[in-house]
């Protein structure tokens, strides 16, 4: 008796949480109630300067890699290329996902902003698209993070001679134990990240002033980098211009405004917040953007000067000391082995620990947008299945690129600048319908300016893009499949009656309740009385029986799940007509019947005409637009919808 349990078990614990989901599907959507799927916080959320830890361990971990990636990028000209990019952090990207916050203040960030705007189906393609970069941000996070937290590892003076040669299996090892994070719970994320962040934070404090004081110290290291900048570019203007052009290398240092507005949800508002409009959240939020944006700019800079200048340019080479620990080199050179390997015990753990924070966004995008659109099965909406989807892919990207940071930077720097850029846009467009002219043009501006951003990142490591069109074209191809699976799925989520159709419902509960599925046309009084002359010859139906007109319009075909309110009116004085609204015929009409059924506990009938045409050609209409072959998709989900034969509703045809 044990083995037969066991699978049902597993199955309980892996879905645990989605049979709550299930039951309040009827009710608004996460994006609506503020609900931020599988993760959702508690009622009262946390202070703003908590939750920036939360985001900061993506953000503020960059510091482990960027200084490296910046010196391989921009070469002497690092610093200028950072100050650029600090420019654009406090000028561009901060402003804009302050506005997002106050557009889309239940953490559906910019995609969210985007669909609104586009509806069918070139608005579910585009927010597939965008889940396709925001995969790619989120997960190359996670694998980034965990190659460079190996790096740090098998860097390390006591550690080399023993991890060198195994960093692959060691990042798979950090990746699998983050994923069992997630597995037992994440409830107390935040306080471990309040730890990690302050005490990272506060070692690289140590670190620069240190580094600042060394270059302090020795003059003429300010003078050697100025002679070394002149005899490469020949004068200040020319420096400008080329840092102008290479600054879009690195863009890593702009990881973080997203992973901010997706935990708005956690920030604690004030008492007088409303749902609709959450103010104290929405300040809260922009407190935790704007502080960690000057955090990170000062470190930015200050690292990325001491680095270059104190760090020979050979050792930021691939298989250099200093390769993607730019300044764990500096903690070992200037303070000493102990100290540097405290320093490299608290990168690793803020690095490994930074992957929590995209498994977070993962898991808070993706159940918000597929399983609403059909495009993912209902096990998509519970955490489990879904953080061992996420780690499996994971171990497969650390594979394919060798666990190797560098080669992953280009990717994640494209999924960060797409979503940065698809935001920018968002707030211009927002802007522009408010009416507020200036902000709509300093919007654009800045939308120009991350666009040409984005193009530059693109055409110099278009591996980028690359990776980020496999994420989109895997999440197409799963999405179609998933689509034409759940093709005869029951997905009205909840059906109301308005009085008058309660009305008609009650009038009818004591006989044979019949239907006739009617395509409204001109609804004069000569269409409803052919349709029922007609109904009745083909289908036999004793002239004494009394019928219902049921019509459906169909709104947004490319909607998978929706609500559904059935109206009830007479016309022509003589006929009782049931009016819906819903994404498919089919659906709309079995979802009727079957309630019908639980309020009056008869089986009702349904009569339909046969649709003329190729019965493929009429079954990709009702993939695509809705309706098609109506009479026997109608039957299909109904016997979905209700095992038992015996009370399902009738379908008729003739």
């Amino acid at each position: 008796m044990a083995t037969p349990t066991q699978p049902s078990r597993l199955r309980a614990w892996l879905l645990e949480g989605l049979t709550d989901q299930m039951k309040h599907r009827a009710g608004p959507r996460p994006e609506e109630s503020g609900e931020a799927g599988p993760s959702a916080p508690d009622d009262h959320g946390r202070p703003w300067w908590r939750v920036m830890c939360l985001t900061g361990l993506d953000y503020f971990s960059t510091l482990g890699y960027q200084p490296g990636i910046a010196a391989l990028a921009a070469g002497l000209l690092s610093p200028l290329a950072t100050i650029v990019l600090v420019i654009l952090t406090l000028f561009g990207a901060l402003p804009v996902y302050r506005r997002v916050a106050e557009e889309s203040p239940h953490g559906e960030g910019s995609i969210a902003m985007l669909e609104r705007l586009l509806s069918f189906w070139k608005g579910k393609l585009f927010v597939l698209t965008l889940l396709g970069f925001a995969a790619t941000d989120f997960l190359i996070t996670i694998t980034l993070s965990a190659a460079d937290a190996t790096a740090h590892m098998v860097e390390n003076p006591h550690l080399t001679s023993t991890l060198n040669g195994h960093q692959v299996l060691i990042t798979l090892i950090l990746i699998a134990l983050l994923g069992g994070v997630f597995l037992k719970g994440f409830s107390e994320a935040i306080g471990v990240a309040v730890a990690l962040v302050f005490s990272y934070l506060a070692l690289n404090v140590v670190v620069i002033g240190v580094g600042l004081w060394q270059v302090v110290s020795e003059p003429q290291l300010i003078g050697d980098w100025k002679d070394a900048l002149i005899t490469e570019h020949g004068n200040v203007f020319m420096m400008i211009a080329i840092a102008l052009v290479v600054f879009p290398k690195l863009a890593l240092g702009l990881s973080g405004f997203e992973t901010g507005v997706a935990v708005m949800p956690h920030v604690q508002g004030s008492p007088d917040d409303s749902d609709e409009k959450p103010a104290g959240r929405i300040r809260g939020t922009k407190k935790l953007l704007t502080t960690a944006a000057v955090i990170m700019s000062v470190f930015l800079i200050t690292s990325s000067f001491v680095t270059t200048l104190l760090i020979p340019p050979a050792a930021f080479q691939p298989g250099g000391e200093a390769n993607g620990r730019a300044l764990a080199y500096l903690a070992h050179e200037y303070l000493g082995s102990a100290f540097g390997t405290v320093y490299d015990v608290s990168t690793i753990l803020i690095l490994w620990f930074a992957g929590s924070s995209a498994m977070a966004g993962l898991l808070n995008l993706m159940p918000r947008y597929l399983p609403r659109y059909g495009m993912a099965p209902h096990w998509a909406r519970a955490l489990r299945p879904m953080v061992i989807v996420f780690t499996l892919i994971a171990f497969l990207v650390t594979w394919l690129f060798d666990a190797d940071v560098d080669a992953q930077g280009g990717a994640y720097a494209t999924g960060v600048l797409v979503l940065i850029t698809s935001a920018a846009v968002a707030v211009t467009i927002a802007a522009r319908r408010a009416g507020e002219r200036g902000w709509a043009i300093g919007f654009g501006v800045i939308s120009a300016v991350f666009v040409y951003t984005t193009a530059v990142n693109v055409a110099e490591r278009p591996d980028g893009v690359k990776i980020g069109a496999c994420f989109i074209a895997g999440i197409m191809a799963l999405s179609l499949l998933s689509r034409l699976a759940r093709v005869f799925e029951l997905r009205v989520t909840h059906v109301e009656f308005d009085d008058m159709a309660q009305r008609f419902i009650r009038d009818t509960a004591n006989r044979t309740i019949r239907f006739i599925a009617n395509e409204p046309d001109s609804r004069d009084l000569e269409e409803y009385r052919q349709k029922k002359q007609q109904i009745r010859a083909d289908n036999d139906i004793p002239s004494e029986d009394d019928v219902m007109f049921v019509e459906v319009t169909v709104l947004d075909a490319s909607e998978f799940e929706s609500g559904m309110r059935v109206r009830g009116e007479v016309l022509h004085d003589r006929y009782r007509v049931l009016t819906l609204e819903s994404s498919s015929i089919p659906n709309a009409l079995a979802a009727l019947l079957l309630r019908v059924r639980d309020e009056t506990g008869q089986r009702p009938h349904i009569y339909f005409e046969w649709t003329e045409g190729n019965p493929m050609a009429n079954f990709f209409r009702f993939f695509l637009f809705g309706q098609g072959e109506v009479a026997p998709v109608t039957r299909e989900v109904i016997r979905e919808a209700e095992p038992d034969r015996s009370r399902r509703p009738h379908v008729h045809a003739g």
